[in-house]
């Protein structure tokens, strides 16, 4: 373990801490703290700050109610950095967005993949019926349809992986994903509700594995 003493300030008394999503790997925003606000941050395992143009700490979600619950710190090799990650209750920035990195200098070779941006085209489908879009189709027939379709694609799941395909396991289980996310867009359920709910499971597995160990 890395002690606070060991850590390097700089000569203002401020280390810069990148903050990451813990369950997704995302930054999310770079921020700094000194040695109080480091403190207070591990005494509450809440993000706590120190604001370089208002000069005092900060505690994040304080006035906005989008706390970060700390997963871990983590010290660079020198010393004069900080990884934290976190558990969000809402957007990192506060213009509103889920990371204060949300404007691209260069152009992306390609468009990235990520389960967010799927979840949000399924919306969209959902709140703007598109002619010809098989998603809209789902949401216009309901949930019964939905559902009946998750049936089908998770039997197919199931004879795929039988059969030892993985390849054709692999395409099963991605058209579950798809109509399972459409059912979580169907019935207001999002990526951070699952999300905090496996986090929540993972951190009894480790609490339990440390009893047996005990």
């Amino acid at each position: 373990m890395t002690d606070i003493k060991e850590l390097k300030f700089d000569e203002k008394g401020l280390i810069p801490a990148i903050i990451t999503d813990a369950a997704t790997g995302k930054v999310l925003t770079l921020a700094y703290m000194n040695e109080e606000s480091l403190r207070i941050s591990l005494e509450k395992k809440l993000c706590c700050f120190y604001s370089r143009s208002r000069r005092c700490l900060w505690l994040k979600g304080e006035t906005s109610g989008n706390y970060q619950h700390i997963v871990s710190i983590t010290a660079d090799c020198d010393r004069d950095a900080l990884l934290v990650r976190v558990n969000p209750d809402g957007p990192a920035c506060h213009l509103g967005t889920p990371s204060c990195f949300e404007y691209p200098v260069t152009e992306p070779d390609s468009e990235e993949f990520s389960y967010e941006g799927l979840y949000g085209l399924i919306l969209g489908r959902k709140t703007e019926k598109k002619e010809g879009s098989y998603t809209s189709y789902l949401f216009e027939k309901g949930l019964d349809k939905i559902l009946k379709k998750i049936g089908e694609e998770s039997t197919e799941v199931v004879v795929a992986a039988k059969n030892e395909d993985k390849a054709e396991t692999v395409y099963e289980i991605a058209d579950l994903c798809y109509h399972v996310m459409v059912l979580m867009a169907q019935t207001g359920i999002t990526i951070d509700d699952v999300t905090k709910e496996l986090a929540s499971r993972h951190v009894i597995d480790k609490k339990v594995k440390q009893e047996k160990m005990v």
